[in-house]
């Protein structure tokens, strides 16, 4: 059975739930998120119930505010400890510190953040919630004078952000720091199946603008970036899999490779694929077929048919934050057909009320390799470009 919630279901997502008679629960979010006409939608007390008869079933959220439903409802099972281990990020490195004993982390209340010794901490450093999600509030401090600019900052952003999500999704009361992975950076959709063996269902690479970014603008897969790392990401995944000994369990992993080669765990987080049905819907835009009927149905991709005359091609998500510096309230409209015009064949472009979240929408591409400037440019934006204001001057 599946769960949909704000802050938002594809279309994609919505016929996928209804051509294949996939569960819904009805609970009052469901009601409210214009299903399409035939889905079926089960109970929450039916949804309780198939819990309790069945410890098979393949769960799915299509947002993680989901989660306070299954730690009230399903507590009877061991699947809100589960989700607890990864989406609290202290919790999940204790869980993987066998596999990373040198890794530095350190939890601190948010109100002792102004008392930490900055001395004692290893720079670079990321701070972030400890309980978050996309990048909201994660900062890199590379000195003294950013760590005290970093702390204001994290105080605005609480304030600004404190009715966006839920506190099972975003809590700002304890935040963890640790030492600054440096590398290349992928993002890889996949699931557990019922026997707990991991299976990969796309791998998007996380461009970066430069040292200092961690925002989330660009992912990209090719046939280049999942032939590359597919083996390699299925064997790590598996790891982190048997330490929480996870079954019919999805996930959305991030990695970092260092200049070494190893292979390091930014987070990963339980129950969905990539946030706002982004990168499941791309991989279906791009390879022509179903993530999360794959998962469903405990389907493994055939990547070298999938792969075939993908040569050369690049699929991307770009996520449309509102980067421009200015205070939404001033932003009157955003040119959306300019932004089309910047990219040579636009896959998707979802428009988002970016008076109600921060950001203007996301847009999914497809590029030549040898067009990839278009992505370094949309890259290297503040998106000031395709804003107006009512500011006079």
């Amino acid at each position: 059975m599946f769960f949909v919630d704000k802050p938002y279901v594809s279309n994609f997502f919505k016929m996928t739930i209804r051509d294949n008679a996939i569960p819904i629960v009805g609970t009052d979010m469901a009601k409210e998120l214009d299903l399409f006409q035939g889905t079926k939608i089960i109970s929450e007390a039916q949804a309780v119930k198939m819990a309790q008869e069945s410890d098979n079933l393949s769960l799915y959220t299509t947002s993680e505010n989901s989660i306070g439903w299954i730690a009230k409802y399903l507590s009877f099972s061991d699947l809100p400890d589960k989700i607890d281990l990864f989406k609290n990020k202290y919790k999940f490195r204790e869980l993987t510190k066998s596999m990373f004993p040198d890794f530095y982390f350190k939890a601190v209340k948010v109100e002792d953040l102004s008392n930490i010794q900055f001395s004692e901490l290893p720079l670079p450093l990321i701070i972030k919630p400890s309980t978050g999600f996309m990048s909201m509030g994660v900062h890199k401090v590379t000195n003294s004078e950013e760590w005290k600019r970093t702390i204001n900052l994290i105080y605005e952003e609480i304030d600004q952000n404190k009715d966006l999500y839920p506190a099972e999704v975003v809590d700002p009361s304890l935040f963890i720091i640790e030492q600054c992975i440096k590398g290349e950076e992928f993002s890889v959709d996949a699931y557990f199946d019922s026997n707990g063996e991991a299976v990969i269902l796309n791998i998007h690479k996380h461009f970066f603008s430069s040292d200092d970014d961690v925002s989330d603008r660009v992912y990209t897969t090719s046939k280049e970036i999942i032939e590359s790392n597919l083996e390699e990401f299925t064997q790590f995944t598996a790891k982190i899999g048997n330490l929480g000994e996870l079954k019919n369990f999805p996930v959305h992993i991030e990695i970092r490779r260092a200049s070494n080669g190893t292979l390091f765990p930014v987070e990963v987080n339980p129950m969905r694929f990539g946030g706002w049905c982004t990168t499941a819907d791309l991989t279906y835009l791009a390879y022509g077929f179903n993530p999360y009927l794959y998962y469903y149905s405990q389907i493994k991709p055939n990547w070298d048919e999938l792969l075939k005359d993908k040569e050369g091609k690049l699929f991307s998500i770009i996520i449309l934050d509102n980067s421009t510096g200015i205070d939404i309230e001033k932003i009157t409209s955003f040119n959306y057909k300019k932004l089309l015009s910047k990219f040579e064949n636009p896959l998707e472009l979802r428009k988002i009320n970016y008076n109600e979240y921060p950001v203007f929408g996301f847009l999914f591409t497809e590029t030549s390799e040898d067009n990839i400037n278009e992505i370094k440019r949309i890259l290297d934006s503040d998106l000031k470009e395709f804003i107006s204001t009512n500011e006079i001057g």
